[in-house]
């Protein structure tokens, strides 16, 4: 496990992103440059901060949204 302070480090490779929080600067993210990052850009918004249109126009193939 490695930790990084940048989101956009910390997706590069990864086949899912998982959203745990609402935290401000999580709400602000570039999805597009996420998902480009990816392997295979996935996520699973566990907070319900973006919407599955906004994932998908990012490049996202795949979102799942659950919680508030």
């Amino acid at each position: 496990m490695s930790w990084h302070g940048d989101p956009y480090e910390a997706v590069k490779g990864a086949d899912l992103l998982v959203i745990l929080t609402e935290w401000n600067e999580f709400r602000a993210l570039d999805l597009t440059q996420l998902a480009q990052n990816m392997s295979h850009a996935r996520m699973a918004d566990l907070q319900n901060i973006y919407s599955t249109e906004d994932a998908r126009e990012a490049g996202f193939t795949a979102y799942v949204g659950v919680g508030s």
